[in-house]
């Protein structure tokens, strides 16, 4: 990324904003750029890319600038996270910048503890530690430092994935498919696809690889009754209607009409039919109990930490809390027994987020099963293996960033046994 002295204050001003850090990042950012209409797609794209390269390596950057200034973070996140020389600098700094950047750059960064090299709270390196051993942690921490890849899912209903990705290298890009995901496609930059022909027409959907291999799991077929019980903005409840051919009935719930509201165009834009979004006050509304005992498949991704995505969220690791984790985790238990009273003899609940943490995961999956003795886990792995993904979490589903290079995900595949 080139920086000039324009870009570079005006990204000062973004980490200003960005860094109470008390609302999402890309949130905080879309506010900042409606406040600044004069600042172009370029410019806007750059000063996005090093805020949040900024906030991936924040508690590093803290320690090497001694504290939370804007403008020293900037710099400091240009020259060790973007790879920038201090000569490429030069044109931009005051006075004494330059010697303290190659101090910066010349600090040996091997004896800082791995939470700072790695800028994660104590907390999360802690329990990855734990979960995961230290050598492993190491190289998780390390991916998570990385930018995510745009990954995109062709609409099966609207186009096949060797038409898409022949357009999209003849506009230039460099387009991909995914190493597993059978209708995913992914790309090496990030162009603003809102006003892409593919887009407009439903073509194409922004989604992670991980969470495309969730719907192969959830398994959701035509005439099928569905539930996705957590919907959000909608990505897993469109590839499941496109699994469904648009036949049958798939129920999209949240809590958040805003949520909700995001899912409208977007189907629309899918072409399906079979997709009945609605508002529920709680994991408890009565609304939900004419459907007791009657879906095929339900599908619980739940609220969750999100550490899985810190590469393209990396403002939820100082965001999120041992307590809010424990929180969650209550959370997350509450409205998986409330799903699955939805599910009928013989149909299929899935239980998933993108979390790492196993008080969010394992032990959620667990505490469910020893209190409903009626269902039963089974292998969430085997859906993926006709795509070559041989995991070794059987029998949950459960991808790294280090190791599959995309978001980390969990997900637990549980049957509900017919009586007798």
């Amino acid at each position: 990324m080139e920086l000039n002295p324009a870009r570079l204050d005006a990204a000062v001003e973004a980490l200003r904003a960005v860094l109470p850090l008390t609302q999402p990042a890309d949130a905080c950012l879309r506010a900042f750029f409606r406040t600044h209409p004069n600042l172009g797609q370029r410019d806007r794209g750059a000063i996005a890319e090093l805020v949040f390269a900024c906030l991936r390596n924040l508690r590093l950057l803290e320690h090497l600038c001694e504290g939370r200034q804007p403008r020293r973070l900037a710099l400091a996140t240009a020259l060790l996270a973007q790879g920038a020389s201090v000569r490429q600098l030069d044109t931009l700094l005051r006075k004494d910048e330059g010697q303290w950047l190659a101090t910066l750059r010349a600090y040996d960064l091997a004896q800082l503890p791995a939470a700072v090299q790695l800028s994660l709270p104590d907390w999360v390196w802690e329990r990855l530690c734990a979960q995961f051993g230290e050598q492993e942690a190491m190289m998780l921490g390390r991916a998570l430092l990385a930018p995510a890849p745009l990954d995109l899912r062709v609409n099966a209903l609207r186009a096949d994935r060797d038409s898409v990705l022949q357009r999209l290298r003849a506009e230039g890009l460099s387009a991909q498919p995914t190493p597993f995901a059978p209708l995913g496609v992914r790309l090496g930059e990030k162009p603003a696809l809102q006003k892409h022909p593919l887009f407009l027409d439903g073509s194409i959907e922004v989604q992670d690889e991980a969470s495309q291999l969730l719907a192969l799991i959830v398994g959701a077929k035509r005439r099928e009754m569905v539930v996705d019980f957590c919907a959000g903005a909608g990505g897993k409840t469109l590839a499941l209607g496109s699994m469904m051919r648009s036949e049958g009935r798939l129920y999209a719930f949240d809590t958040s009409e805003k949520r909700l509201a995001n899912l409208a165009p977007r189907l629309k834009r899918s072409g399906l039919s079979n997709v009945h979004p609605q508002r529920i006050d709680s994991e408890h509304d009565r609304r939900i109990g004419r459907l007791e005992g009657k879906i095929d498949r339900v599908l619980v991704d739940a609220p969750c930490t999100g550490l899985g995505t810190l590469r393209r969220n990396p403002d939820l690791k100082w965001r999120q809390s041992p307590e809010s984790a424990a929180e969650l985790s209550a959370k997350q238990g509450s409205i998986l027994h409330a799903a699955a009273r939805l599910v009928k003899p013989g149909g299929v609940l899935v239980y998933a987020t993108c979390s790492l943490l196993r008080e969010e995961n394992e032990e959620v999956v667990a505490g469910f099963l020893a209190q409903q003795p009626q269902f039963q886990a089974e292998d969430a792995t085997s859906a993926l293996r006709p795509f070559g993904l041989e995991l070794d979490s059987a029998p949950h589903y459960r991808v790294l960033p280090h190791r599959h290079r995309m978001d980390g995900f969990f997900a637990a595949l549980l049957r509900r046994m017919p009586p007798g």
